[in-house]
C-alpha cells in the first residue's frame, strides 16, 4: 500500500467508506458518486497505480479480483438481472485516483454506448 494514496488509506480504514465486502486481498465500497443504484469499487489492497502498470506477477490478483466482485454482485443482488464492470486508465479513460479500481455498476439497465 502507498502511504498517501486515498483508496490504500480508504482500505486501511484510515479514512471512512460505506464498506460493502472485504478480505485480506481486496476491499469494496460504495461510490461517492453513484452512476447506478448499485454502485460499488473493488479494490486491491496491492497499490497498482493504473490497469496499465500491472504485471505478469499480478495476473492472478487480477483473476481474483472478478471474483471478489462477483461476490459483491451476489451482496448487491444484482446477479440475476446484471450488472457492467468497468476498469478506467489515465485521464482520458476516465480514472480520477491513480490506484486501480473495478466499478461495479447495476440495478437499473445500463445503455450502450456506455460513454
Amino acid at each position: 500500500m502507498a502511504d498517501d494514496c486515498l483508496f490504500c488509506k480508504i482500505a486501511r480504514k484510515e479514512i471512512p467508506s460505506a464498506e460493502v465486502y472485504s478480505d485480506d486481498e481486496f476491499f469494496a465500497f460504495r461510490d461517492i458518486n453513484p452512476a447506478a443504484p448499485s454502485h460499488v469499487l473493488v479494490i486491491p489492497r496491492k497499490h497498482i497505480a493504473r490497469i496499465s502498470d500491472a504485471s505478469e506477477e499480478d495476473a492472478a490478483l487480477l483473476g481474483r479480483m472478478l471474483l471478489a466482485a462477483n461476490k459483491v454482485a451476489g451482496i448487491e443482488g444484482i446477479t440475476e438481472s446484471g450488472f457492467r464492470y468497468v476498469i478506467s486508465c489515465n485521464k482520458d479513460g476516465g480514472q480520477l485516483i491513480f490506484h486501480i479500481h473495478l466499478h461495479i455498476l447495476g440495478g437499473r439497465e445500463l445503455g450502450w454506448p456506455p460513454g
